[in-house]
């Protein structure tokens, strides 16, 4: 992958080729920002750049031998770390078990979310991981002489991800690792990864793209058949994230449901607690049980979780009477209209805070009927403020 087809993102883009240049490469590094802006392409553009053999001022060259392995993502001296989903049946698993696919994804699009890659791979919701047994491929892996370039490169996606056992066995490696070996970690959540983990790597912040930016790469895009109103709509909405713009494009069936979701707890609970609704606080009853279902799984659980304070805080945003600060779609902003005006400064935080401790708990296995019920009881009594 070259620096040039990558959206944005300059300034990084320019740092990172100077550590090559001036001779100054990190040994650990950690890409941090949101989810969507190219944080992953850039670790692997940056990783094909350290290794080839013909590079320029600007990018890697593009046809040396190093070049051609790392745009198949298939260069020896490359390796992938990434959550993965346990097969059923099976005790053990690594993520070589699913580097084709992951290779795959990455070549289709880079700019692709942790829920595509868990549909890609599994057909469960269930959560992934970079389970502890991970750690020796790791360490073997680095072990090894370099085959083909000077430098080993290890790239890890998501470490947040990782096994507390995994994440402490690293500890060594990443403080004194083999001679010329870099490892990349790629981020959306920093604050979810181990302190000891942190403290051993530098921090790249990478920022959100540009409305701008990302308009030009949706009209830039074959696949994509929009005019440039279309672009600029789903630019502004998408705040940063090239992904969130495609979602919107797109109109994702998960951001449908999870829309859906949303203002059906909110339609209830406000019947609930301002009309003494009392067949509402059954189908309320019925919606918790629904939403802790195995069906739906803990990873599209948090993702509504995750939604629902998004349209919280959005909701806030449009009270507070300013519409150039709010990111809604055209159907969530119809709903906002008439919603917003519940969503005030004397429940704003608490929502906040109810939603994102329901996220938490799902996060920590705790039984999904107990949190989704608590949840649209504090709603109740939320919203009568």
């Amino acid at each position: 992958m070259l620096f040039s087809q990558i959206i944005g993102q300059q300034d990084i883009k320019k740092r990172l080729i100077r550590t090559v240049t001036e001779q100054r490469i990190p040994h650990a590094q950690l890409l941090r920002g949101p989810e969507g802006i190219g944080k992953l392409a850039l670790a692997v553009a940056y990783a094909q750049y350290i290794c080839c053999e013909n590079r320029s001022a600007t990018d890697s060259c593009g046809v040396c031998p190093a070049c051609v392995k790392y745009k198949k993502l298939a260069h020896p001296d490359l390796h992938f770390v990434y959550p993965v989903i346990k097969p059923t049946g099976k005790n053990t698993v690594v993520c070589d078990d699913f580097i084709a696919e992951f290779r795959e994804m990455i070549l289709e699009n880079s700019y692709f979310g942790l829920n595509d890659w868990y549909s890609k791979i599994s057909g469960d919701a269930k959560q992934g991981l970079i389970y502890s047994n991970e750690s020796e491929e790791i360490i073997r892996k680095l072990s090894l002489k370099t085959y083909e370039s000077e430098y080993k490169i290890m790239i890890i996606w998501l470490p947040e991800k990782m096994h507390t056992t995994c994440a402490n066995k690293l500890l060594k490696i990443l403080e004194e690792p083999p001679e010329k070996t870099v490892f990349l970690m790629v981020t959306n959540t920093p604050d979810e990864i181990i302190t000891t983990i942190l403290s051993r790597t530098q921090h790249i912040h990478v920022p959100r793209l540009s409305e701008n930016e990302i308009i030009q790469a949706l009209l830039r895009n074959e696949e994509l058949e929009i005019e440039q109103a279309e672009a600029e709509y789903a630019a502004h909405i998408a705040n940063g994230s090239y992904l969130n713009a495609l979602a919107v494009l797109s109109e994702g069936d998960e951001n449908k449901v999870n829309f859906d979701r949303f203002v059906m707890i909110m339609r209830l609970a406000w019947q609930v607690g301002n009309k003494k609704d009392h067949a509402s606080l059954k189908t309320l009853r019925k919606w918790s049980d629904d939403m802790a279902a195995a069906s739906i799984g803990r990873e599209r659980q948090k993702n509504f979780l995750s939604y629902a304070q998004r349209m919280i805080r959005e909701n806030f945003i449009r009270n507070m009477q300013q519409p150039d600060l709010n990111y809604l779609t055209s159907g969530e902003a119809d709903f906002s209209q008439r919603f917003s005006p519940f969503i005030n400064e004397r429940n704003v935080e608490e929502l906040m805070n109810e939603f994102a401790l329901a996220e938490r708990q799902i996060e920590q296995n705790v039984n999904a009927k107990m949190i989704f019920f608590d949840l649209t009881l504090k709603v109740i009594m939320l919203l009568k403020k």
